[in-house]
């Protein structure tokens, strides 16, 4: 089985980098890289720790405005940008998993909602995030002064290998001891704890290292895009996470990336699919379906909820294992 799921990935990563080529627009494939990457980062806490967090657009948003600001305010460069948005998501992690941590199910949820709701104002009244209007025109740069990011072909490879390297990252971090004691604590905590090991300190490791990594995908989202906006740090993206984790498979390693890219492409695509629904059946009323965007991922949740709990690649990681945390790809 295991050789089946690297030649799965590995035809994942040839897809991926021969897209541009087969005629995929670069631009929207780095844009579901950067939330698949953050929706990843997100089910590392909610699929292999079994913490719920509200406010995780917090840590995608903050480190979004950072890098930003720092590569157009600043002049930094773009790696050093990434690097600085990826340690402002972990501080902020550091933060959050301090006051929540030591809290349990919704009343841990809750705290990391309000704290996130902080984030968001100060975002809305700081002049250096640009208010309502967001942080506009963000330069790509030159990564390392040797390849100009401003070219959308130069800037796909990197974001393909940065995203790679995270995703790598979190699979070894599942897989390894530290990894295993996750488990062991989400699955029963005071057992964990009787056997030695300091459960508040594990969980918040894995709250720091998941909320960096969502930074490290704000910053790369804003680099790509080249702005960052309220939306990114609104309670909406923290929800949206949800959504993708819980269609892709809570605690699976690819759930997330199939998740994201279902979400992303019906936000992208649904109105293109409303006007050949028209097209085919004759009936005005499908053309409304790309003004309803959000009320078909509600409907979509509701769905995922109610008649697979576990996600697309959870169905198919629970044919051989009927655990409640599933851990194969």
């Amino acid at each position: 089985m295991k050789r089946l799921h690297r030649w799965g990935y590995g035809l994942v990563l040839v897809g991926l980098l021969v897209a541009p080529l087969l005629g995929a627009y670069p631009v929207f494939v780095m844009k579901v890289l950067c939330f698949a990457l953050f929706a990843s980062a997100f089910n590392l806490l909610l699929g292999y720790a079994g913490l719920l967090s509200f406010g995780h657009a917090a840590f995608l948003g903050g480190s979004a405005y950072l890098a930003g600001h720092a590569m157009k305010a600043w002049g930094w460069p773009p790696e050093v940008g990434l690097i600085a948005g990826t340690a402002a998501g972990a501080l902020l992690g550091w933060v959050f998993g301090a006051i929540a941590i030591r809290r349990q199910g919704i009343y841990f949820s809750m705290i990391t909602l309000a704290l996130a709701q902080l984030v968001y104002f100060i975002a809305v009244q700081t002049p250096a995030t640009g208010g309502e209007d967001g942080l506009q025109g963000v330069p790509r740069g030159t990564l390392f002064g040797l390849i100009d990011l401003r070219n959308d072909l130069n800037m796909y490879y990197v974001t393909v290998a940065i995203v790679v390297a995270a995703y790598l990252l979190i699979m070894r971090t599942t897989t390894s001891p530290f990894g295993q004691v996750l488990k062991g604590v989400r699955e029963n905590e005071a057992r964990a704890t009787s056997l030695g090991y300091d459960a508040n300190r594990v969980k918040l490791t894995a709250f720091v290292l998941s909320a960096a990594l969502s930074g490290l995908a704000g910053s790369l989202k804003t680099l790509v895009l080249g702005f960052a906006t309220l939306t990114d740090v609104h309670w909406l993206t923290s929800g949206q996470v949800i959504l993708m984790t819980m269609i892709g498979g809570v605690g699976t390693l690819f759930g997330p990336v199939v998740g994201s890219t279902l979400v992303l492409l019906l936000e992208g695509k649904l109105g293109q699919f409303g006007s050949l629904l028209t097209q085919l059946s004759g009936w005005e009323g499908f053309t409304a379906l790309g003004q309803s965007v959000t009320t078909a991922m509600g409907v979509m949740f509701i769905f995922c909820v109610l008649a697979f709990r576990r996600g697309i690649m959870g169905l198919r990681a629970g044919k051989r294992r009927p655990a409640a945390g599933q851990d194969g790809a």
